[in-house]
């Protein structure tokens, strides 16, 4: 899929007069203290994201804490989860109905020695990130767990750490498991081999309502953290933006901010955005 295309698109979403994802939720009663409403960003606040991306390790997991800081996330808000020396910066928003479910959207903060890991994976930090912004005043059914997983480089390690920490009696509660991974090179795609069907078909449900450029892909040979919690029973899915070039830009020194494109990151925040809003309005069972 050209990226030219993808900025084409852009800007006809833009000029729409009222945003396909925003309907019907912009005036959701919240506890009584009034109007709850998502907060959307555009193409250029995605963009800006990258104009400073954290080249080394050492640096990443501070940086993503300021980055959820600057969307409006309190200090008490973020807890840094250490499990067998690896962390996980975690955020939970609390849903309105305690018996309605959980929801985890995540992705890996850390990178490969080579490069800045502009695609692989700020790009996913960045889009987790803006959908915690949009949503934080936004009253929703089910709990959902904000994560930048930490040590995925190393064997999915933090992703793993966390599911493992799900006792087997409480797995039911967990209704998906949302993981972005590299977006900014191409179209927004579904990893099928590292996806529940359900949610596989979700993805192209709502990237064909949205009118975005979609498709499928095996990672072949490749992993992700949606894999540590389908071993354990949790509905996940991967979502990438990866091209054929990619095996030339990620773990390379190549992989900087020069390869993302934002707009193809804002269509993917757009597509996770409302993925999660549907699960969020669908019994818990809905996509196991």
């Amino acid at each position: 899929m050209k990226i030219e295309y993808l900025i084409t698109l852009f800007f006809l979403l833009a000029i729409l007069p009222v945003s396909t994802v925003a309907q019907g939720f912009d005036n959701k009663p919240a506890n009584g203290a009034g109007a709850s409403r998502l907060r959307l960003s555009n193409s250029d606040e995605i963009g800006a994201e990258f104009d400073s991306v954290p080249c080394a390790n050492s640096d990443r997991l501070n940086s993503v804490k300021a980055l959820f800081e600057r969307m409006g996330a309190a200090d008490s808000e973020i807890t840094i989860e250490k499990r067998k020396k690896v962390e996980n910066l975690v955020i939970r928003k609390t849903g309105s109905q305690s018996d309605s479910g959980k929801i985890i959207i995540g992705a890996h903060f850390d990178k490969t020695e080579k490069g800045c890991g502009a695609v692989d994976n700020w790009s996913g930090v960045v889009t987790i990130a803006h959908v915690y912004r949009a949503l934080r005043e936004y009253l929703l059914n089910k709990t959902i767990i904000f994560v930048a997983f930490g040590d995925e480089e190393k064997g999915l390690n933090g992703s793993r750490e966390m599911s493992d920490g799900i006792e087997k009696n409480s797995r039911q509660e967990y209704c998906a498991m949302i993981n972005i991974d590299s977006l900014g090179m191409g179209a927004v795609q579904v990893a099928d081999n590292l996806s529940s069907r359900k949610l596989v078909d979700l993805s192209k449900s709502v990237a064909a309502d949205l009118k975005i450029p979609f498709n499928h892909s095996n990672i072949a040979g490749g992993d992700a953290d949606s894999t540590s919690f389908l071993n354990k029973g949790v509905a996940s899915v991967t979502i990438h933006g990866l091209t054929n070039e990619w095996p030339l830009i990620l773990h390379t020194q190549k992989d900087t901010a020069a390869k993302v494109n934002a707009t193809a990151v804002y269509l993917g925040y757009r597509l996770v955005l409302e993925m999660l809003m549907r699960i969020d309005s669908s019994p818990c069972s809905a996509f196991r």
